[in-house]
Order: structure tokens, then C-alpha cells, then sequence
């Protein structure tokens, strides 16, 4: 067994070995882990920051878009719900029937509206291929080129998501 007189004197002897230029060699790389971690620490704390900020936005619009399913299977219903409207409304009598179903149409234009749903208005407007969906172009003297002539199907957007493009006849200008 060492005696603690023993290990005095080796702990002495290692650093009366130590030149002062190795002491200073040696603080001076302790001082550079020492910035080495504290940049590590930094960069972790910035990085856990903004991974609470992604998850948050994330869960935000997942929130924000939850029905968008929903409403995207709701969307071709309406459809098909106006064009019997107006194949029922065109034989120009205000039956009952009409009426109630002109009262559904409303209240199904309603719901969407409170959910975020907006219409995506197209005619007369400069196609937008973010927005529109042209199935074709065609000639006219009085709409300039690249503006939306006719709308054939609607267009809706979840607040700033675009759900379905509106399917549009784009005028090419003047023959």
C-alpha cells in the first residue's frame, strides 16, 4: 500500500514538472472546451426552442385544418345539390320543393362559411394557376388575354389553403 506521503510527493514532483508554458498550454485548451461547450449548450437551447415553436405551429394548423377532409368530401355534394337546384328552379316555378331545396343550398353555403370555406371567384379575373384549373382557351374580342372567361366548376379554399381549384376557360385574346 502507497502511504498519502507518497502520493504528496508524486503530486508535487508532476507539478514542479509543469513549465509554466505548459501550464498556460493547458489553461489555454480548457478555455477552449470550455467555448466549445458553451457554443454546444447555446446551439442545443436555440434548437430546442425552435422545435417547441415548429411543434406548436404545427398543432396549430393541424387544428386550424382538422376538417379539411370533411369539407373537401362535402364540396362535390354541394355540387351536385345546385345543379339539381337549377335544373329544378330553370322550369320556372317556385314550387315547395324548390324553395326548400334553395334553403338547404343556404344552409349548406352557411356551414362552410363558419367552418373558413371561401369561394374562389374566378370570372373576369387573371388566371392564376394556383387558384384556377383551365380546361381550355378560347378566342374573345372583349376579354384580354389570360383573363377567366367562364367558370365550370368552383374553386374553394380552406382560410389560406386552397382545397379545390376552380376549373375555368381562359380567353387568348383577339383571332
Amino acid at each position: 500500500m502507497t502511504s498519502d506521503t507518497e502520493n504528496t510527493t508524486t503530486t508535487e514532483e508532476n507539478e514542479q514538472a509543469q513549465t509554466p508554458e505548459s501550464g498556460d498550454t493547458a489553461l489555454a485548451s480548457l478555455q477552449a472546451d470550455l467555448d466549445k461547450f458553451r457554443d454546444l449548450a447555446l446551439r442545443s437551447q436555440a434548437d430546442l426552442d425552435n422545435f417547441r415553436k415548429r411543434a406548436i405551429r404545427e398543432k396549430e394548423d393541424a387544428i386550424r385544418f382538422a376538417n379539411a377532409g370533411l369539407l373537401e368530401k362535402l364540396i362535390p355534394i354541394l355540387d351536385n345539390f345546385e345543379l339539381g337546384l337549377n335544373a329544378a328552379s330553370g322550369e320556372g316555378t317556385e314550387s315547395p320543393v324548390v324553395v326548400g331545396m334553395k334553403m338547404v343550398a343556404r344552409q349548406i353555403q352557411d356551414f362552410l362559411a363558419d367552418a373558413g370555406v371561401e369561394v374562389v371567384d374566378a370570372v373576369g379575373k387573371p388566371f392564376d394557376p394556383n387558384l384556377h384549373d383551365a380546361i381550355g382557351q378560347e378566342a374573345s374580342d372583349t376579354v384580354a388575354e389570360g383573363i377567366v372567361i367562364r367558370q365550370m366548376r368552383k374553386g374553394y379554399k380552406l382560410r389560406d389553403r386552397l382545397l379545390r381549384p376552380s376549373s375555368v376557360m381562359v380567353s387568348k385574346g383577339a383571332e
